[in-house]
C-alpha cells in the first residue's frame, strides 16, 4: 500500500483499516511527503544511491507494518518489487487520494503512477481516489470509498492477467451515489491549472472546475452525477495504425 499524499494522510489510514478488516495482511510504504501531481517519477532523490526508510506506526493500527520512504510513490513501489520491504507484495493499492484523478490528471498522478508501476512489473494494482471535500468544506468520507474498494481488490487478485484500475469516488453516503460505471476517460481533468497572475519573481497559479462540455460516459462526467467510475488503464504504449514517413526522414 502506498499513496501520494503521504504517510500521514487519513485516507491512507482508513484504506489500511478496511484491507485488515478484509483479513488481508498489507505492508505500508508511504512517502514523506506530498508527491502530488509527480507522476511515475524516480526522483529527485538527497542521496541517488540511499533511500532513507523509517518504520512507523499508524493511527489504530499499530500492528500493521508500515514504512515512511523519501522518494516518490513509483520508485517506493519499485523498491517493493525488488524485495526492498520484505517479499514482492501480490497487489498494490494506492490512495485513498484526496482529489479526483479523472481524465488526463491521470497522467500526472502519482496516485496512478504508483500502480502503473506495480502493472510493469506484472502485478495488479488499484488507484482509489474521492472527491476532495475541502473544496466544498464538507467533511471527507473515507469510508465510502474504502467500501467501494472491497469487491474490486477481492476481483483483481483473481484477475487473470495483471489489471490495473483507476477508481473515482464521489465524497458521499454509499446510499447517496448513483451507482458504479465503466467509464472513459475524460480528455481533460475535472479540474485545470489557470494562470491567475505574473510578478517579476514567479507565475501564480490557481486550479479551477473544468467547465467544458464533455462526453457523458466520460469519468469526470459521471462522477459529477454522483457515480463511482471505474477504468481499467494502461501505462506508456505504442500507437497503433499510424503509417510513418520513415523513407523520407532516412534519405541516406
Amino acid at each position: 500500500m502506498t499513496n501520494d499524499d503521504g504517510i500521514g494522510s487519513s485516507g491512507l489510514h482508513a484504506l489500511v483499516g478496511a484491507i485488515t478488516d478484509m483479513g488481508w495482511t498489507p505492508v505500508v510504504a508511504a512517502p514523506t511527503s506530498d508527491w502530488s501531481g509527480a507522476s511515475a517519477a524516480l526522483g529527485p532523490l538527497q542521496n541517488p544511491d540511499r533511500v532513507a526508510v523509517d518504520a512507523v506506526d499508524l493511527p489504530g493500527s499499530a500492528d500493521v507494518e508500515a514504512h515512511a520512504v523519501e522518494a516518490p510513490p513509483a520508485l517506493i513501489v519499485m523498491l517493493a518489487m525488488l524485495g526492498g520491504f520484505g517479499e514482492p507484495p501480490e497487489l498494490v493499492v494506492a490512495g485513498v487520494n484526496q482529489g479526483l484523478n479523472t481524465g488526463r490528471s491521470t497522467l500526472y498522478s502519482a496516485t496512478v503512477g504508483a500502480v502503473l508501476t506495480a502493472q510493469k512489473f506484472g502485478r495488479p494494482g488499484l488507484a482509489l481516489s474521492q472527491v476532495d471535500g475541502r473544496r466544498g468544506d464538507i467533511a471527507q468520507r473515507w469510508s465510502s470509498a474504502t467500501e467501494v474498494a472491497r469487491p474490486l481488490l477481492a476481483w483483481l487478485v483473481e484477475a487473470a492477467r495483471p489489471t490495473v484500475l483507476n477508481v473515482n469516488v464521489p465524497n458521499l453516503r454509499l446510499a447517496e451515489m448513483a451507482g458504479i460505471r465503466q467509464a472513459e476517460l475524460a480528455p481533460i481533468g475535472g479540474v485545470r491549472t489557470t494562470i491567475v497572475g505574473r510578478d517579476e519573481g514567479g507565475i501564480h497559479l490557481d486550479l479551477v472546475e473544468t467547465d467544458d462540455e464533455l462526453p457523458e460516459r466520460s469519468d469526470t462526467v459521471l462522477v459529477r452525477s454522483g457515480h463511482v467510475t471505474v477504468s481499467a488503464i494502461t501505462g506508456p504504449a505504442v500507437v497503433g495504425g499510424v503509417d510513418l514517413p520513415l523513407d523520407e526522414w532516412w534519405g541516406h
